[in-house]
């Protein structure tokens, strides 16, 4: 069935909300995942902790704390309207935030994992050469964990894809604003569309199992390629 015109545009948003939210999380995600695999501070786990909570917690949960901070009455909310910005709930500035939140651990611990595995006599001997920071992440860093950033970027733009409960509790239904995929199937279940929500369900269906195959793939192949 040829997708209508709401469906074509909850697609978009989809897909624009998790490039955008994978972005993010790639530039924030990076030096907080360098930092907990080097540092030695003994209150780590309390950080690690807060990034694998929605690893954990059900999505409506921390949909609807989040709904209460992005409020006009929220932190994240009073900041907003005192900075001229308006309420960020219901819009699609509020999904991004609660979608950097909601994919976090997925980004954040395959790029902990990778920097573990980094020798860290390596960058001692860079730095005796001269080589600065940035050049030591170009060089060496980014080299040796491409297959931990690869996993995180997939991972993290795949699992935005899906989300439902946190969306729907902070965006709503908006058609052509918050509407996302996912919101979008349920809105067909509910009103007995069955054809359409089969549409939509099998395009995220397909992307999904394509993602994750070619994510197995590389670091097979990447695997292979060390032995």
């Amino acid at each position: 069935m040829i997708l209508d015109a709401s469906d074509l545009n909850a697609l978009f948003i989809t897909f624009k909300l998790a490039f955008i939210t994978t972005t993010i999380l790639l530039v924030l995600g990076t030096p907080l995942a360098w930092w907990l695999s080097r540092t030695s501070c003994r209150y780590k786990f309390l950080i690690e902790a807060v990034v694998a909570l929605p690893l954990v917690l059900p999505p409506t949960v921390i949909g609807f704390y989040l709904l209460i901070a992005l409020g006009e009455g929220g932190v994240i909310g009073s900041l907003s309207q005192f900075l001229g910005l308006g309420s960020l709930a219901f819009t699609f500035t509020g999904l991004v935030i609660g979608s950097v939140f909601y994919s976090l651990p997925f980004v954040v611990q395959p790029l902990q994992s990778a920097f573990v595995f980094i020798d860290q006599k390596i960058l001692d001997a860079a730095s005796t050469l001269r080589a600065s920071k940035y050049d030591q992440f170009l060089t060496i860093i980014f080299p040796l964990a491409k297959p931990g950033f690869l996993t995180a970027a997939i991972l993290g733009f795949a699992h935005t894809l899906g989300e439902f409960g946190v969306v729907l509790m902070i965006g709503g239904n908006i058609a052509g604003e918050t509407q996302v995929a996912s919101v979008a199937i349920y809105e067909h279940v509910e009103s007995l569309q069955y054809a359409q929500a089969h549409t939509l369900s099998l395009i995220l269906l397909l992307f999904s199992f394509v993602t994750l195959a070619l994510i197995y793939a590389f670091n097979r192949r990447f695997m292979v390629g060390k032995i």
